[in-house]
């Protein structure tokens, strides 16, 4: 799966404030994701995001 910093993924299940979109702000074994909606941080397993994950958005540069 070809994710990059700065990507936002949309995934399979929402955050309490109700936003599915996440900011990539790190990619390694674990993924640093930011809420799109009230920009909380979290670490997640890759193996996690690679399964819960339903579209990824690129930056317009």
């Amino acid at each position: 799966m070809d994710i990059q910093v700065g990507d936002i993924i949309k995934m399979k299940k929402q955050h309490p404030c109700g936003s599915k979109e996440w900011e990539v702000l790190r990619i390694g074994i674990d993924f640093r994701l930011k809420c799109m909606g009230c920009e909380h941080q979290i670490m997640i397993p890759r193996k996690q995001v690679e399964k819960n994950i339903r579209g990824i958005q690129r930056p317009e540069s």
